[in-house]
This record gives structure tokens, C-alpha cells and sequence, in this order.
């Protein structure tokens, strides 16, 4: 499995996560979002460089000219709530994909640091031959993300899956590569934090994504 980490190289990205981290900035609710959207965006482009392509020929004023476009059907999934400005990053580049949605969440264990994650919701066109880009900001365990893909994977059989995350952890890296197809997956990350706490947080991580993007939920 190729693993894409944005963090080896300088570029932008390390601006924006910085700013995503920083206490003193996340909190302004559109600049965090803002944030999540610009490495969205750039994610697709690169993303977009290894893609299939196809000659057309377009008609201008004056004669024909050849052009190369797009030659695969990509769906956008997105997990709710935090992934949304994330994909939304992604839908601003490829903006003729079809799209998806899936809800997962954690339900903890009374008195207990452990938890279950549970699917709610899943809305998708059919699968089967295409390219999925799942975009979640926050890798922490990997499960959500695998029961997210699993539930997916009822609409049909992907050709190839591009996994996008901001933020992942040491942890969730090697477990996204143990239990997803190794040679029809991509793995692309902003930056990979060592460790995770005892509920399961990304450690230095940036806190509750969903909560910086959209506001404190009961």
C-alpha cells in the first residue's frame, strides 16, 4: 500500500496544520474549516495526478485542440460531521463526482476509556469499477474509518480507494494497512502524530475537529 505523507515535504500544508493545532487560531470556527477545505484541495490535485486520462478534442473559435480529461468515475465519501469542510475541499477540484455520506460515531462503555463504533446512516450511488476518495480529518484508530469502507463496500467493489486524512496516528496508519485491500488503496496524510491517549485521541493531535468546525455538541 502506497502511504502519501505531506509532512516530509514543506509545503502550504505545514502552514495549515499549524494553524489547525495552534490554540490561539483554531478556534475561529471559518478559518478552522477554511483549513480543513484548503488541504482538501490540495490533496485532490495531487491525487488527481495519478489518475487515468483520456484525449478529447474541444472545439474553440478558431480550430479544434486536443485535451486530456479525466477518464475515471471518482465518488466522494465523507464520514459526518468533522469530514465535511474536508470533502468539501475535494469536491471544489473534482467537482462532477458523484458523492457520499456515511455516519459514524462512539459510543463509549460505561466507566470504561473502550468503545464501539457504530454506523447510522450510509447514502451512496453504486461502486462498483470506481475510484472512492474517503476523506476523514482525524485518522485516530482506523476503525471508523474501516466500518465506514465495510458499509460502503454494500453499494459494490471500488477499482481503487484513495483514504485522505489530516491528521492520523502512528497507530491508525498500521492498522488502515493491515485491513485494507493492499494493492487497490492509497493512503494520503497531512501529517502522522506518534501516539494516542487513553480515550483515544490523536496525541498532539488539534482535539475534536467536529467541535473546532462547528461548535461544542452536548
Amino acid at each position: 500500500m502506497k502511504v502519501v505523507n505531506f509532512a516530509e515535504h514543506d509545503s502550504l500544508v505545514s502552514q495549515y496544520i499549524m494553524e489547525l493545532r495552534n490554540v490561539g487560531i483554531q478556534h475561529d470556527m471559518l478559518r478552522f474549516r477554511r483549513n480543513l477545505e484548503r488541504i482538501g484541495e490540495i490533496m485532490a490535485f495531487e491525487i488527481s495526478r495519478t489518475m487515468h486520462y483520456r484525449t478529447e478534442h474541444v472545439q474553440t473559435p478558431l480550430a479544434t485542440s486536443p485535451a486530456r480529461v479525466l477518464d475515471e468515475q471518482v465518488v466522494l465519501a465523507t464520514i459526518f460531521r468533522a469530514g465535511l469542510p474536508f470533502h468539501q475541499g475535494f469536491l471544489n477540484f473534482f467537482d462532477h463526482a458523484e458523492n457520499a455520506f456515511v455516519s459514524a460515531y462512539r459510543k463509549y462503555r460505561e466507566k470504561e476509556d473502550n468503545f464501539d463504533v457504530f454506523i447510522e446512516y450510509l447514502a451512496s450511488p453504486a461502486l462498483d469499477g470506481k475510484t472512492v476518495i474517503i476523506a476523514d480529518p482525524m485518522l485516530a484508530t482506523g476503525k471508523s474509518m474501516e466500518l465506514s469502507y465495510r458499509a460502503l463496500l454494500t453499494k459494490g467493489e471500488p477499482a481503487h480507494i484513495h483514504v485522505a486524512s489530516v491528521i492520523a496516528s502512528q497507530a491508525a496508519v498500521d492498522y488502515v494497512k493491515r485491513t485494507f485491500p493492499e494493492d487497490r488503496t492509497t493512503l494520503w496524510i497531512a501529517a502522522v502524530d506518534p501516539e494516542i491517549n487513553a480515550h483515544s485521541y490523536i496525541v498532539p493531535g488539534l482535539g475534536d475537529a467536529g467541535d473546532l468546525a462547528y461548535g461544542i455538541k452536548e
